[in-house]
């Protein structure tokens, strides 16, 4: 086999190497991305609930100045109701009171509501936010994981190219930069060798001229149809 030959499938090997330890990295961004997107779901959800909290609670203590003011204004009228001498009088203030006294009871009724309401949003807040802790921890155990797997695979890497790069060396410029640029464009191989008559990578059938000359003196082609390497194998 030619040394160029020899020399482009030693650096092809080691392009395909180096592709899958970069997949391999690859793959753990949509994994974190997922775990990003799922703590800030979490933190949104914990955040509405604080809000939907706070809201109730501050309707619950309006609702508790407003019992009060209108518990005083209910005992003026009662008090009233027990000075009044004419009968008239008394039927106006025993109207007060009755409406006083209703609108306590409205009142009253929406704090017992209000109340119940604060109650469940509290403990509704007190379970998100220990289930955000819980997958805050979990996701810390995750990222601590592939943070030692990306560490291993990108010394890989690093080896990997080191070796790729002196295996460059030892193709002559030209040509390197030929198969860079067809390896740059497509994401499998780079160089095949013929099958039989014809193109090892998209079988359209190669002139014998071209497949003669290829056999005799180990030169290196490019398919005309889909544009690989071409060479004639043992």
């Amino acid at each position: 086999m030619h040394p160029d030959v020899e020399a482009l499938l030693a650096l092809q090997a080691d392009d395909q190497a180096i592709r899958v330890l970069e997949e391999q990295l690859a793959a753990f961004e949509p994994r974190l991305r997922a775990m990003a997107q799922a703590r800030t779901a979490a933190a949104d959800g914990v955040a509405g609930a604080q809000a939907a909290l706070a809201a109730e609670e501050r309707r619950q203590r309006d609702l508790h100045e407003q019992i009060a003011r209108h518990k005083q204004l209910h005992e003026r009228n009662v008090a009233h109701l027990d000075a009044v001498k004419r009968m008239r009088d008394a039927t106006a203030a025993v109207a007060q009171v009755e409406a006083a006294r209703r609108i306590l009871a409205e009142e009253e009724s929406d704090l017992q509501a209000v109340t119940r309401r604060v109650g469940e949003l509290r403990a509704a807040v007190e379970a998100q936010e220990r289930s955000g802790g819980e997958m805050q921890a979990q996701h810390a155990v995750e990222q601590e994981e592939i943070a030692a797997q990306r560490s291993e695979i990108e010394g890989q890497l690093t080896i990997a190219r080191t070796a790729r790069a002196g295996l460059a060396t030892h193709v002559n410029r030209p040509l390197l930069s030929k198969y860079d640029r067809i390896r740059s464009a497509r994401r499998d191989g780079a160089i095949y060798a013929l099958r039989g008559p014809s193109c090892g990578n998209c079988d359209t059938s190669v002139p014998m001229q071209r497949r003669n000359v290829m056999a005799a003196s180990g030169t290196i082609e490019v398919c005309e149809t889909c544009g690989v390497l071409l060479y004639a194998g043992a």
